[in-house]
């Protein structure tokens, strides 16, 4: 109508275009996850921190900036948790899970002295000078152990955050539970985890059901 000079103008220029939602985060398969672990060397101090680092976040969710910035004081081997200081400085307790306390327990014995060469320091994972790795230093290693492990999908530490997330949905997890597991504010920035969950169980119900 507009190009037979019906109408003066479009009016489809009125009309709002639909808001695009946030992209879904990307994850990792539970077997993806079990490579990526098992990648770093844990003969050696620097891959039985990596290793334990994997664990620790993997088992507890954890943002990198959080990881990076534990202390001895804020992991309780004994009840199993981890207090974690998330954004905004608020603080909440994560269970570690049986295998992340293991790998800690190991670690600590075995790998840390080694790592800070009679340096004092209370950082729970120091890089080679005995000092808080940075954000940077732990996401060249994630990914140099992912290209180990073979896994095609980019990769970051938030990755596994992620995987945590999803995977403790796929398995039954409550929303809440998780969201405050990752130390979410508001419920509806947990909720995009649901649709990979989602996706996941129609992937499931159309391989294995009758009719799907």
């Amino acid at each position: 109508m507009l190009r037979d000079g019906l109408i003066a103008e479009d009016p489809t220029l009125q009309v709002d275009l639909p808001q695009l939602g946030k992209p879904l985060p990307k994850s990792l398969s539970e077997a993806d996850v079990e490579a990526l672990l098992a990648a770093p060397e844990v003969d050696d101090p620097l891959g039985l921190r990596d290793r334990t680092m994997l664990e620790v976040l993997y088992a507890c969710g954890l943002r990198v900036s959080e990881l990076v910035g534990l202390t001895l004081e804020q992991v309780n081997l004994r009840q199993g948790v981890v207090k974690v200081f998330g954004k905004g400085s608020k603080e909440r307790l994560v269970p570690l899970g049986e295998e992340a306390i293991g790998w800690l327990e190991r670690y600590l014995r075995e790998a840390r002295g080694d790592l800070l060469g009679g340096r004092p320091s209370d950082v729970l994972f120091p890089s080679l000078r005995g000092e808080q790795m940075t954000r940077q230093t732990f996401w060249h290693r994630i990914k140099h152990h992912a290209q180990v492990a073979a896994i095609g999908t980019s990769i970051s530490p938030h990755t596994l955050r992620h995987a945590f997330a999803t995977h403790l949905l796929n398995h039954g997890a409550d929303l809440r539970v998780v969201q405050m597991l990752l130390g979410h504010s508001d419920l509806s920035t947990t909720q995009i985890y649901t649709h990979i969950a989602r996706a996941r169980l129609q992937d499931l119900h159309a391989r294995h059901h009758p009719r799907g």
